[in-house]
């Protein structure tokens, strides 16, 4: 929809909506809009700037490159520096769970007994206007207190924990890569990022330091030093239009990226005034390995079941940034545990919560700080085993000098050394299945979407999607382990053949859309370049 919905009179000059929801004045008020407008206009040239950065990158790596430590900033790895004192409402986070941020889930996962719960308006929220404007609104009422939800048949009421039993609120804004379409300043859509972290700061920074919680954010998808500095200068400059103390937001990164993992340092050091800590952004660190490596035969990685943390050039990443950050007093931070309970089967179901404790037991033996889960029941066995294992708050004592003893070149070759697998033909459709259920569920305004007792997001499906166009554009050819030819008759096959997998496609999440699905995927297949982020052509389909 291109008409301009709100009352332009209401509006900052320059400032247009494309939608409108009820009450979103609320929210959008004229002061809100020209303090987002403030931010487009100083900082989306620098945004650009990066971006294209980011394309000169990925050029050189589909031309033959390797991502490399950075020669220029060599002293800032020697030298010895440290991030500055971690608040004390973020010195324990031994469980975090991650959820999108409609208001029963915010509900619950503040009051899930987590240390910690990440709002999420990147990779499980599907940006609808209603979607990004009402978990605005939940996280708002959430800060003063006031959230509730009612279910809709009045069954039952949702109400807060007090302040003190509730997990402290993380905001994780989407990535720099993306534009918030609903909203334009002189013509140009404001970047995604800018969007919400700046509303959500506008409404709440002020409320949220009175409390000494924060405000605290997760920033993802970074690919370099300079877009850790974008994001410094960004915050510096909330601060101050809203009066709160230098180094009062405090940020933790995810290590979601290939280019990433060989600047951690440099991150660190950009951000060292208010960065707390690093996460091992796991799923995400999959789809940009395969995404970096597109074009390297050399590289692909086998199905997605088999690429787990025990895989050397995971193991690794994982234990370089928990090096990196305990040098510098900063957090390390490990991955998301993606299970949900299996119901109705109760030998399934223990074995995949062995899965999970094995994992949470590797990451706490690692030296890893604290964790994340998808779920609310997997919250007591995370628990258990970081309580167990980490007696104190954190273990930063743990240095794992053994990693970097290891030199540069060392390093390098372990973090992009592909692991070894196959590909069957389950496996193949699956990453199908993944596909045109999530996008489906994304299209239909679901971005957090169970399937075969895995919470699918929008990382986890990018490996689905990535894999499937790296094996289909493989030259020479790839093979499933039957010997069969890895070719697109078999991805046609694997899509005629998905409606016999659902036993009533209407009863699945976005099940109207799955046609439409398919057909975005066989686009996406057939490109002769890989898309760099699904979302991007899909969010041309959503309102």
């Amino acid at each position: 929809m291109s008409a301009v919905l709100q009352d332009q009179d209401s509006l900052s000059p320059g400032v247009t909506t494309t939608r409108s929801i009820a009450g979103q004045e609320h929210l959008l008020t004229p002061a809100a809009l020209a303090f987002l407008t403030q931010l487009h206009r100083t900082f989306e040239p620098r945004r650009q700037e990066r971006l294209a950065a980011r394309r000169v990158r990925q050029a050189a790596f589909d031309a033959g490159a390797l991502p490399d430590f950075r020669t220029d900033t060599a002293h800032l790895r020697s030298g010895d520096w440290r991030v500055a004192e971690l608040p004390k409402a973020l010195l324990d986070r031994r469980v975090e769970i991650t959820g999108p941020t409609d208001p029963k889930m915010v509900i619950n996962a503040l009051n899930s007994g987590a240390n910690c719960y990440m709002a999420d308006f990147e990779d499980s929220t599907s940006p609808t206007w209603d979607n990004l404007l009402t978990g605005q609104r939940a996280l708002g009422k959430a800060v003063a207190g006031t959230l509730d939800w009612m279910a809709p048949d009045g069954s039952k009421h949702y109400v807060l924990k007090p302040w003190a039993e509730q997990a402290v609120l993380i905001v994780r804004p989407r990535g720099w890569h993306l534009d918030e379409k609903h909203l334009r300043v002189d013509g140009q859509p404001i970047s995604a990022s800018l969007f919400d972290l700046g509303l959500f700061a506008f409404h709440n920074a002020r409320a949220l330091a009175a409390m000494d919680r924060g405000p605290y954010f997760y920033l993802p998808k970074l690919q370099s030093m300079e877009e850790a500095a974008l994001w410094e200068d960004v915050l510096a400059h909330i601060e101050c239009a809203l009066g709160l103390p230098e180094g009062q937001m405090k940020v933790t990164v995810l290590i979601e990226t290939l280019p990433a993992v060989f600047e951690m340092d440099e991150i660190l050091h950009a951000l060292r005034t208010r960065i707390v800590g690093l996460n091992c952004g796991r799923w995400d660190y999959i789809f940009s390995y395969l995404k970096t490596f597109r074009r390297h035969r050399d590289r692909v990685l086998p199905e997605r079941a088999q690429v787990t943390m025990t895989q050397p050039f995971l193991k690794i990443y994982s234990e370089l940034l928990i090096h990196t950050c305990h040098r510098r007093g900063a957090h390390a931070m490990g991955g998301m545990a993606a299970q949900v309970p299996i119901a109705g089967d109760e030998a399934a179901n223990a074995r995949a919560m062995e899965r999970v404790r094995a994992d949470k037991v590797r990451e706490v033996g690692a030296g890893h700080d604290g964790t994340w889960v998808a779920h609310p029941a997997l919250i007591p066995l995370a628990r258990d085993v970081f309580d167990t294992w980490m007696l104190g708050a954190h273990q930063q004592f743990v240095l794992r000098n053994d990693v970097r003893a290891k030199s540069d070149a060392e390093l390098r070759d372990a973090l992009l050394k592909p692991s070894l697998g196959t590909i069957s033909r389950a496996g193949f459709e699956n990453n199908v299945e993944v596909c045109v259920r999530y996008l489906a569920a994304w299209l239909d305004g679901n971005g957090c979407v169970p399937i075969h007792w895995l919470m699918e997001d929008a990382a986890t499906a990018e490996i689905s999607r990535s894999q499937l166009w790296q094996w289909l554009h493989s030259d020479p050819p790839l093979h499933l382990d039957d010997g069969s030819p890895i070719d697109f008759a078999l991805l046609e096959r694997a899509l005629i053949g998905l409606p016999s997998k659902f036993a009533d496609r209407m009863q699945l999440p976005g099940g109207a859309r799955i046609n439409e699905a398919i057909e975005l995927l066989e686009t996406l297949t057939h490109a002769d370049t890989l898309e760099d982020f699904l979302t991007l052509p899909a969010y041309a389909r959503i309102d």
